[in-house]
């Protein structure tokens, strides 16, 4: 009974660990969406922007791949 009770906590874990890819996702969004919306005002200023943008979409997809990994940790570690 006790070694069920566990496993259920580490799989409630890592569902809400994967909570933290969803915002990945939005994150890479919002950067990718004030870009866009950047390079649609000044489209000459867009091609010296391209560099920061995808740096931006790194960062934020790490904290996605963070989440994932305390997922699995959660899930097959215990």
């Amino acid at each position: 009974m006790e070694g069920s009770i566990v496993q259920m906590g580490a799989y409630i874990g890592a569902g809400l660990a994967c909570m933290g890819m969803g915002g990945a996702a939005m994150g890479v969004g919002n950067v990718a969406g004030n870009f866009l919306a950047g390079a649609l005002r000044n489209p000459s200023a867009a091609a010296g922007q391209t560099a920061t943008l995808f740096i931006g979409i790194a960062f934020a997809e790490a904290l996605g791949i963070f989440s994932f990994l305390v997922a699995l940790l959660l899930m097959f570690a215990v």
